[in-house]
């Protein structure tokens, strides 16, 4: 058996008791150590023997401190000596055959592979069309190198450093560390292992939160450069409508203050087409239930200005962090 570890990072949610069971009733090759990382800022530290009894002779529970997945994560594969760091998020199931499928990814590894990334499964509704939200995380199953499930030789971790800590959401940090796995040398594989991510309950505003992965996006093109997508695998957005839609109603609003009504009526008119085609591109493919269409229409209106928003913020932080650097 090739050893192995399991790094888990947490908020205490209760997905971690399910993800903990679905591992205990896995039928051979488990780990010798579990790391949890609780990277929650306060609070009771967590029970290793009551979110999970049969695995409590295995689990060694850290502490990272609230510095966000990067650092849970560190936190957790420095604390290791195995060949091989496997890390699983807290809101997966695993199959039971993933121990053992896991040993058949190691063991096929060739001396050039650093990492070997599991099938991530995301189930969605049979009896109805999936909404936006179910949508958006089914989208892990295409991600490449995502750290839902992912192993990594312990020689590509400490050649890199880990995860840069500098990511502070669970956004981009993955796809970094691949870039930079690749850039020193090494290969990154799809196993045969698979793991299943449930669609976790989600209100209405989401979709609108979600676009604070913008400001990662700046970090990742200074990072790596402007074809940072096509290195990581990952598919372009929608970003340049979102600010040509803002753009268009800033013309429309200074239009309206300058009291020049064409300019006004222009930008009002481009801004409407820009939102209800954007609108209409998520309502399409959805059940168009009156609360999916009411949804969607209310934040389509709002999603290009949080994003924005939030790649200018990207941008003042990262010239904050690089005189800091720089100090």
């Amino acid at each position: 058996m090739i050893e192995y570890a399991i790094v888990v990072p947490t908020i205490g949610r209760p997905s971690l008791r399910a993800l903990l069971d679905s591992l205990a009733a896995g039928t051979e090759a488990l780990p010798e150590r579990i790391l949890i990382v609780d990277d929650r800022r306060s609070g009771d530290p967590l029970d290793a023997r009551a979110l999970a009894p049969q695995l409590a002779g295995r689990i060694t529970l850290l502490r990272s401190g609230g510095r966000g997945p990067a650092a849970a994560r560190n936190c957790g594969w420095r604390s290791t000596q195995t060949p091989w760091v496997v890390f699983v998020d807290d809101d997966v199931v695993l199959t039971r055959r993933w121990c053992a499928d896991l040993q058949r990814d190691l063991a096929n590894a060739e001396a050039s592979t650093g990492g070997i990334q599991g099938c991530v499964e995301v189930p969605m509704p049979a009896s109805r069309a999936a909404t936006d939200w179910e949508r958006n995380v089914r989208g892990l199953m295409d991600s490449m190198w995502i750290t839902a499930d992912m192993a990594y030789r312990r020689e590509v971790l400490e050649r890199t450093g880990g995860f840069d800590e500098r990511f502070k959401r669970a956004y981009r940090e993955d796809a970094d560390l691949a870039i930079r796995a690749r850039a020193a040398g090494f290969s990154l594989t799809a196993g045969v292992r698979r793991s299943v991510h449930p669609v976790r309950e989600a209100d209405r505003w989401i979709s609108v939160r979600l676009q604070r992965g913008n400001a990662d996006d700046v970090l990742m093109r200074a990072l790596h450069g402007p074809q940072w997508r096509e290195r990581a695998g990952s598919p372009r957005g929608r970003f340049p409508f979102h600010a040509a839609t803002v753009a268009a109603a800033g013309f429309a609003l200074a239009g309206a203050l300058e009291r020049r009504s064409t300019i006004a009526l222009a930008g009002a008119a481009v801004w409407l087409a820009l939102t209800a085609d954007f609108a209409w591109h998520r309502i399409a493919p959805g059940p168009k239930t009156r609360a999916e269409i009411a949804t969607m229409a209310v934040t389509s209106v709002v999603i290009p200005f949080a994003a924005v928003y939030h790649k200018l913020r990207g941008a003042v932080m990262l010239r904050s962090l690089i005189s800091r650097e720089a100090a």
